[in-house]
């Protein structure tokens, strides 16, 4: 099978890990012959500093022209630090997600058995947590109206949602309960703000085509409280962007590592498969990197491109890895191994299976 995949490695610790999935997928790519075309492209705080823009238009071109496209991250302190700049790294990945059509934000939420002691949660609290987010990803606050009075002293982001922006996540949030345990939560607001009344009208719309599937409705508080009393209720979240933003970063912590865990944008023209964790400039070029969240976002590349034995290849290499203790800084203060060397690793147990 011949594949195009565009890379986008970054700011940060992008270029590190997104470099060992390539390797990784590489791997797999020899063993069941098939044929990867790697294009390359340049965003965020990187793109800034060479054209002046955070997702330039060649490198949209090539996203477009590509089957899939595997991300590393975005960010640089340099530009944090100054609220007064006009243009920013993140507002490329805004700017992506809209161009590209990325409406629907997959971030599964797991546990490896070896590493439960690793996370801040007691152990009975997540052992066995296996949940699934469904964030919408271009509309609602990070996309309203939004500006300030002309004096400064006033400002407003507008939050707003169309039935049809919420039908299709709703859909995608249904179809992954119906192959999971049929438990599907419409997390909102719905007390308070117009916007999750409209989420929870048309998810309830929505329900008898799945009669199957059992809904509920949360309030956000309640649920980013149950996330650390009980994740393990829950099986498939479907909630809006700034929701789904922040409650999937409370989650990570459930794993033990926010270098652990990897997510799908999945889009009207192509797909972005990327680690849930940021640049991480500190962590730059010293090659302690955890590549585990990028390496398993490139096996949800490869099960949605349709290759299920060549994402599952890599999912069990990566278990192996754990289970042999081979693990980055984040994981391991003491014996720990490299970026490059974890992905060698894993890499070359795909070719020896």
């Amino acid at each position: 099978m011949d594949l195009r995949i565009t890379k986008l490695a970054g700011d940060g610790i992008g270029p590190e890990v997104v470099n060992e999935a390539v390797k990784v997928c590489d791997s797999v790519a020899k063993k069941f012959n098939h044929n990867i075309i790697w294009d390359e492209g340049i965003v965020g705080a990187n793109a800034i500093e060479k054209v002046g823009n955070p997702y330039p238009d060649e490198t949209h071109d090539k996203c477009l022209n590509s089957d899939a496209v595997l991300f590393g991250a975005i960010g640089d302190p340099k530009f944090d630090n100054n609220p007064s700049l006009k243009i920013r790294p993140e507002q490329g990945l805004l700017s992506m997600r809209k161009k590209l059509g990325l409406y629907a934000n997959i971030r599964p939420t797991f546990t490896f058995e070896e590493l439960i002691d690793k996370s801040p949660l007691k152990r009975e609290l997540i052992q066995g947590t296996d949940i699934v987010f469904v964030r919408e990803l271009t509309s609602g606050i990070y996309f309203g109206e939004r500006g300030r009075s002309n004096d400064k002293n006033y400002a407003f982001d507008t939050c707003s949602y169309k039935r049809g922006e919420i039908e299709r996540l709703a859909k995608i949030g249904f179809d992954l309960a119906m192959k999971r345990d049929k438990k599907l939560c419409c997390v909102d607001k719905a007390n308070v703000l117009e916007s999750s009344r409209l989420w929870r009208e048309t998810i309830q719309s929505m329900e008898s085509k799945y009669p199957d599937v059992n809904v509920s409705y949360e309030f956000v508080d309640a649920v980013a409280m149950r996330l650390i009393q009980n994740p393990s209720s829950y099986d498939v979240l479907i909630t809006s962007n700034l929701f789904g933003d922040i409650l999937t970063d409370e989650a990570s912590v459930i794993s033990g590592s926010i270098g652990l865990m990897p997510s799908a944008s999945i889009g009207d023209k192509t797909s972005v498969f990327e680690p849930i964790h940021g640049s991480y400039p500190e962590a730059a070029g010293m090659n302690i990197a955890n590549p585990i969240a990028t390496i398993l976002s490139s096996s949800m590349m490869l099960k949605q491109l349709g290759l299920n034995e060549e994402s599952n290849l890599i999912d069990y290499a990566v278990k192996e890895s754990i289970k042999r203790g081979y693990l980055t800084k984040d994981l391991s203060q003491k014996n720990f191994v490299s970026t490059n060397e974890l992905g060698d690793w894993i890499a070359n147990k795909i070719l020896e299976v």
